[in-house]
């Protein structure tokens, strides 16, 4: 069992992990109706693995996001955000993201939505490592528009407040 002793704040080890689905996810919060009301939610992330570099600089980050994961808790909203108005989960089954090097506590990178490859920085809030294994929350805001992703405007929030919590292990 691990206890508060064995984790620590310092770089995982170098190599290769894998990111834990059970232990990882993408939360979101936005406005919608006009800005009014609040909606938050998320998405399951597949898959992924991240490589741990020396100099940690050149470290990257490969992450498959499942579409149809998408889910606020509204059956009807979530139906409509998975159709063809929306992320049209069934052409674009996955989100990625990838990034290729690490700028201190920020991660640039790209985000893959819809097909539609756009730049995007993940600001890394935190991270604990332990032997074999480590956990980072990492956030940023996206424009839902800049992938193509136009369908109700003033209805549906333009902006999202990404979460990112990820769990890595060793293979």
């Amino acid at each position: 069992m691990e206890t508060n002793q064995d984790r620590t704040t310092a770089a995982p080890g170098l190599g290769r992990y894998e990111i834990d689905p059970g232990g990882s996810t993408v939360t979101f919060r936005t406005r919608h109706v006009f800005g009014l009301l609040p909606v938050s939610g998320g998405f399951a992330i597949r898959s992924g693995t991240v490589d741990i570099a020396e100099p940690l600089v050149g470290s990257g980050v490969r992450a498959e996001i499942d579409a149809a994961s998408f889910n606020t808790g509204s059956r009807q909203r979530d139906t409509a955000v998975r159709s063809p108005r929306f992320l049209d989960a069934d052409r674009h089954p996955l989100i990625t993201f990838t990034a290729d090097r690490l700028d201190g506590t920020t991660l640039p990178g790209t985000l893959t939505v819809c097909g539609v490859a756009r730049p995007v920085s993940l600001t890394i809030e935190e991270s604990t490592s332990s032997a074999g294994a480590f956990s980072a929350v990492a956030t940023t805001r996206i424009d839902r528009t800049a992938f193509g992703v136009t369908s109700s405007p003033g209805m549906a929030g333009r902006h999202l407040d990404l979460t990112v919590r990820v769990r890595c292990i060793r293979p």
